[in-house]
């Protein structure tokens, strides 16, 4: 049966899966990144593993994975296949694609960026199903952007568009790893909300989740912290939506778990400071943490439709 390796690289962790040409999902596995080890660990646990899953397909779907498509976090040369950076890894300028193919014997390799490949595949085949135009923004320790246009996601043309967590709301605000001040990321992800809210409550162990329940308990300090991360998220988003006018926004990561605590607020925030701009339908993402790994199948069967077109352009 023919297929594709899926992998979705986390921090701490990585999921995967093996992917038929109809999308179903025919093998899935988790397994850690081997972080505490160093980077040259994780790089060696991401090829490892996809040989693992390379040779379970052989075993049990008679013939190897005919590509391979991987998520990985940090700043991403899709087109060369090279991990730039990414600070929780520990790397810098790894040949990802190079190391795999070699692994693979061959194989073709693609790869992305997180928050792109999920927001692929949300746009495809989650909440932004059949819209040309969307905006994903995932909520999570940090807060990325996808911008999905006719069914794929513009990376930029130095692969950094849709970084609207360093938008910045608030210039007098908390400094940013990234050199600025008042970066929406740091006002309105689901770190900053935990952090302001274990201030607000006194408990140092207090995260997102918990303020979402004081919030909806009606306690007068939760929902300050709430509508202040609202306020500041509401602010980036009139500015993303201002430069690309998306039909949908959707939001996902930890903090989009809350579910109306917090599109209710958002919705009304967003609405409030409209003026010429069309509102674009506001909704949550639909594939969970799932996201990743299936944009990573997106991202090799796309990888092998583009060698199709090319090998019949050079037939022809």
């Amino acid at each position: 049966m023919r297929h594709v390796i899926a992998l979705d690289v986390g921090g701490t962790g990585m999921k995967a899966a093996l992917v038929g040409a109809d999308g179903a999902l025919l093998h899935e596995a988790r397994r850690a990144t081997a972080r505490e080890r160093g980077p040259d660990a994780v790089v060696e646990s991401i090829v490892g593993f996809a040989a693992d899953l390379r040779a379970y397909g052989e075993e049990h779907f008679g013939q190897s994975a005919a590509a391979a498509g991987v998520a990985v976090p940090g700043i991403v040369d899709a087109e060369n296949g090279i991990a730039v950076y990414a600070a929780n890894l520990g790397w810098r300028d790894v040949p990802l694609r190079e190391l795999l193919s070699r692994r693979l014997d061959g194989t073709p390799v693609a790869l992305g960026h997180d928050v792109r490949t999920g927001g692929l595949a949300e746009g495809r085949i989650g909440a932004g199903r059949g819209t040309d135009r969307f905006l994903f923004v995932p909520l999570g320790t940090g807060i990325a952007g996808a911008i999905g246009i006719d069914g794929r996601i513009e990376a930029g043309a130095n692969g950094n568009a849709g970084e609207i967590g360093h938008i910045v709301v608030r210039p007098d605000g908390p400094p940013c790893g990234c050199g600025q001040r008042g970066c929406l990321e740091r006002l309105a992800s689901a770190s900053a909300v935990s952090a302001a809210w274990a201030a607000a409550s006194g408990d140092p162990d207090a995260d997102a989740a918990d303020c979402a329940k004081a919030v909806e308990s009606g306690h007068p300090a939760a929902c300050l912290v709430w509508q202040t991360a609202v306020d500041a998220l509401a602010d980036g988003l009139i500015t993303a939506l201002t430069l690309l006018d998306p039909g949908t926004l959707i939001i996902g990561g930890g903090l989009a778990e809350a579910g109306e605590t917090l599109f209710t607020p958002l919705r009304a925030a967003v609405a409030k400071r409209v003026t010429f701009q069309k509102l674009p339908h506001i909704v949550p993402a639909a594939l969970g943490d799932t996201a990743g790994c299936l944009g990573a199948g997106l991202l090799a069967w796309d990888l092998l439709d583009t060698e199709s077109m090319e090998s019949t352009e050079v037939s022809a």
